[in-house]
């Protein structure tokens, strides 16, 4: 099992937890290739749209890859994203990054500059870092019934 961040605007993280389904870097399949049945993705949302909107700078939602593999799915015309289909916690809270920045090892090095490692479409983190993060969501005993 992995623990990955993926990058993605609220409104795209939201939207993905309500369908049911990950996708990152824009549907391109080799930003889903990895995510792999039973790891865990949670989402870093930087501003509320995509490249727009208010800041957010939270993590936004959570859940556990149920996909064997990553398919294609039609979205719109000339537009078929590669996805993984993902359960999420529904009742996680969004969990705003600056009160973690000194415990994640994500970010603790960085100082000011902790923003460059949030870019891209996804990051692997260590279960420590997971673990902080799902706390802070409020939603830790359902994750741990989860990987029971």
């Amino acid at each position: 099992m992995t623990f990955w961040m993926g990058v993605a605007s609220a409104q795209h993280a939201r939207g993905g937890r309500d369908g049911g389904f990950a996708q990152l870097g824009h549907g391109k399949h080799i930003a889903v290739k990895s995510l792999k049945k039973g790891d865990w993705i949670v989402y870093y949302s930087p501003r509320e749209g995509m490249g727009e909107g208010v800041p957010v700078q939270a993590f936004t939602t959570i859940g556990r890859v149920t996909s064997d593999e990553p398919y294609r799915f039609e979205q719109a015309m000339d537009f078929n994203p590669y996805r993984v289909d993902v359960d999420y916690l529904k009742n996680a809270r969004a969990a705003p990054i600056k009160p973690l920045l000194g415990a994640l090892r994500l970010t603790r090095d960085h100082g000011a500059n902790w923003g460059i490692v949030m870019r891209g479409p996804k990051r692997a983190l260590h279960e420590e870092d997971m673990l902080r993060i799902v706390e802070a969501m409020n939603v830790l005993a359902e994750f741990e019934a989860c990987r029971a």
